[in-house]
This record gives C-alpha cells, sequence and structure tokens, in this order.
C-alpha cells in the first residue's frame, strides 16, 4: 500500500498531504461523502464511527463522533464551504476536546489514467496548532485511514480486463 506524503514546513501555519489511490475520482469523491462510505474507512481501525449529520452542500454543516473500544468518545464537526464537487472540496475542521482551534481544509482530486491523487492543504489558526495537530499522529491517523479506504475502493471498484 501507498503511504501518505506529508508537508509542515517550520514557521507555517499549514499542513499539506497527498495519496495516490488506484480509483477513479467520482468514486474517490463519492467515499468521502458518502456517510455509509466514509464511516467504513475513516480514521482508525480501534475506533468505530457515528454519524450525526453530514450535509454535503455550500453552508452545510457536518459532525461525527470516534468512540473506542473503553467507550470513549471524539467528536469532531465543521461546515463545507462553496460546492463540493469531484474537483475537490473545502471545509472547515474542529476536534471537540480542544475546542476552538479550527483548520480550515481543502481537498483535491487530481485523476491521471483511472488513478486518483487526493491532496489537502490545511490551514490553521497558529503555527502552535499546526505543530500540535502534527504533533497528535495525525500522519499515521490519516495512513491508518487512506489504508481503509484503499481496501475499500478495491472492493467497490470494477475489476480491469
Amino acid at each position: 500500500m501507498a503511504t501518505i506524503n506529508v508537508t509542515a514546513d517550520p514557521g507555517t501555519p499549514f499542513v499539506d498531504t497527498s495519496r495516490e489511490f488506484d480509483a477513479p475520482r467520482d468514486l474517490l469523491f463519492r467515499a468521502f461523502t458518502d456517510p455509509e462510505l466514509l464511516v467504513q474507512w475513516l480514521g482508525p481501525r480501534r475506533l468505530t464511527m457515528k454519524i450525526e449529520r453530514y450535509d454535503v452542500r455550500d453552508g452545510g454543516a457536518w459532525r461525527y463522533i470516534h468512540r473506542d473500544a473503553d467507550g470513549t468518545e471524539f467528536g469532531f464537526h465543521g461546515v463545507f464551504h462553496g460546492t463540493p464537487s469531484p474537483d475537490g472540496m473545502v471545509q472547515t475542521f474542529e476536534y471537540e476536546g480542544v475546542p476552538g482551534h479550527v483548520s480550515l481544509d481543502a481537498l483535491a482530486f487530481e485523476e491521471h489514467d483511472g488513478r486518483t491523487i487526493v491532496r489537502s492543504h490545511s490551514v490553521y489558526q497558529s503555527v502552535e496548532d499546526r505543530d500540535a495537530m502534527v504533533q497528535s499522529g495525525m500522519a499515521d491517523g490519516m495512513n491508518e485511514g487512506y489504508d481503509r479506504l484503499e481496501q475499500l475502493l478495491a472492493r467497490l471498484t470494477p475489476v480491469r480486463a
């Protein structure tokens, strides 16, 4: 499996990520916007996910909760900005365990010959917020979720001749 590329240049409030998938961008867009698919891959395997709302439109709000085996819950929420499409989507992201630290995340789906690179650009309110996110294990969590996404896509993608 591929691994995620993470760039977090010192002194900037940005994180850029990219990862390539062997699937068309329309399918990736669906996996990012269909709640029934999202719960199958977003986050680490050790957590279950419940979506409370996921209104994929300009101004639409979202909220989901990850729960560990002990019942501890981790809530996240945000708002979509602009009209999400297979080209990409923009949303805010806030972990409820540390309220007031919001990032603005832009996601792009770039397809080439049936393969798609998913790129994200996250802007944090400060370098300290960005550093805290990176140090929280963000890359490991995203890698595990993207591994799960790759497995889901393999089940959803027709076999090529």
